[in-house]
């Protein structure tokens, strides 16, 4: 029977995009997500919706009220739904056995057990959730126990969406995975899901397969990226001391066909909820199984992330003639990446942090990011559980002009496209001198800035008059 309608528990940066094309690409298919959090249900259901993403909002207004509906209700979605889609949060544990590493799953197995609570009728369940391999087995061991008179396929679809480009990234896939079991009621399930994807995605791009074959898959492909910009970074370090370019040399071996250019530009470091959670489960699983060494081949790529960080924030303290006590810092950018507001594991967080150590007056700039949210992420226990000292030491600033007035230093954190247009003339003028920029995502013209007067600091190479 072809899947008329769709039930979605969890209205998170996964779940809310995702239904959202669904619905607008599948307009005879009623989507509703579902969220226990009624303020983000609220947000989903207004104009400012929780979370930035380009052209989401475009797709939520022609759809949203027609067949695609948020609410808290979740047990007549579920129960109505011919097809449900588990897509809440798996953060990493931070107790107990696999504290730092393991995926924590209760909010994925409270989903199971509440599909398993409340379903009449047979449902094809679909883990949308970055999860660990073998947790699909674990859902249907949950529904089969729990229900044990409803028969429930249970499929994974792990997405791979960057935000930023979540959007495109849905619409125009490099490919769609649809993991199964290998049995006939399996197959008809992948099929039944692979005919919702076939309203906009090319059916060479849905690729079908085992279920733990899909649930790696996901994992392998974070690691791999992760691994991509580790990789960069480590060389940037050695640019940096031999005289070496690491743009050019990152051109130079992007141009490999085999290599391929992207993911490999220097930065502060990789952040996101992606990369380091799945990097840190795979070290996890590796463990679990006996594979020590591939473990520590994994567990390496989060090292070095580490150590960019680290190495960025010594830098300006050299630079700084040893020391930052006291002075005005100005961080540009402090979501993860440019097109989002999410600062989950945002590179930013980190080097505040090694800033605040320092008692440097940090003045911090983001045009997504909400001052509360910068507030929630620096006073928490493992950066800095003082909130006295917050109050002290740092300053959300409304524009980066003002962020940057009577700064010792300006440290380019997020490549925001605004932060290439400054009028850096004017900044020059109202900036401490000698007056420092710090260049953490290489977007900056260096030579222009060497010719206003800047101490010009970047990642990966040496910045000269030409």
């Amino acid at each position: 029977m072809p899947i008329r309608k769709i039930c979605c528990i969890g209205a998170g940066y996964v779940g809310g995009p995702t239904c959202s094309v669904i619905a607008f690409k599948c307009p005879e298919i009623q989507v509703t997500v579902v969220d226990i959090s009624q303020s983000r249900i609220n947000a989903w259901n207004s104009d400012e919706l929780p979370i930035y993403e380009p052209g989401l909002i475009e797709i939520v207004s022609k759809v949203r009220n027609k067949n695609l509906f948020f609410t808290t209700e979740a047990d007549s979605a579920i129960e109505s739904a011919d097809l449900i889609f588990i897509s809440v949060n798996t953060p990493t544990k931070t107790f107990g056995v696999g504290k730092g590493r393991a995926p924590d799953l209760k909010y994925v197995e409270s989903a199971a057990r509440k599909i398993a609570e409340v379903a009449s009728a047979p449902k094809i369940v679909v883990e949308k959730s970055t999860v660990p391999v073998k947790a699909a087995e674990s859902i249907t061991k949950i529904l089969k126990h729990l229900a044990p008179h409803i028969p429930f396929q249970v499929l994974s679809n792990p997405e791979f969406l960057a935000e930023g480009t979540a959007i495109s990234d849905l619409l125009t896939p490099d490919r769609v995975l649809i993991g199964g079991e290998e049995s006939e009621a399996g197959c008809k399930a992948i099929e039944e899901l692979a005919k919702v994807y076939e309203h906009w995605v090319p059916r060479e791009k849905l690729i079908t397969m085992n279920t733990w074959s899909s649930e790696l898959s996901k994992l392998a492909a974070n690691a791999f990226l992760a691994q991509r910009i580790s990789s960069i970074n480590a060389v940037s370090a050695v640019c940096e001391v031999t005289g070496a370019n690491v743009e050019e040399v990152a051109h130079a071996i992007g141009r490999d066909s085999r290599i391929g250019s992207k993911f490999l530009k220097a930065s502060v470091g990789f952040g996101g909820s992606c990369f380091q959670k799945d990097v840190l489960n795979l070290v996890y699983i590796s463990e679990a199984l006996n594979l020590p060494e591939v473990a520590e081949y994994w567990h390496q790529v989060i090292l070095m992330n580490d150590y960019q960080r680290r190495r960025f924030v010594d830098k300006i303290v050299e630079r700084l003639f040893q020391t930052v006590t006291g002075k005005r810092i100005a961080i540009m950018g402090f979501s993860y990446k440019k097109n989002t507001g999410d600062t989950r594991e945002s590179s930013s967080i980190y080097i505040c942090k090694h800033l605040l150590d320092e008692e440097a007056k940090v003045v911090i700039y983001d045009p997504k990011v909400d001052p509360e949210q910068i507030k929630m992420d620096l006073t928490e226990p493992s950066i800095m559980n003082d909130k006295e000292r917050y109050d002290r030491l740092v300053t959300i600033a409304s524009d980066p002009y003002s962020a940057v007035e009577n700064a010792h230093a300006m440290v380019v954190c997020t490549e925001w496209d605004e932060f290439v247009t400054l009028d850096y003339q004017k900044i020059f003028e109202v900036m401490q001198k000698p007056a420092f920029i710090f260049d953490g995502r290489l977007i900056l013209n260096h030579t222009k800035l060497l010719e206003i007067g800047f101490q010009v600091e970047v990642i990966g190479k040496v910045p000269k008059l030409t």
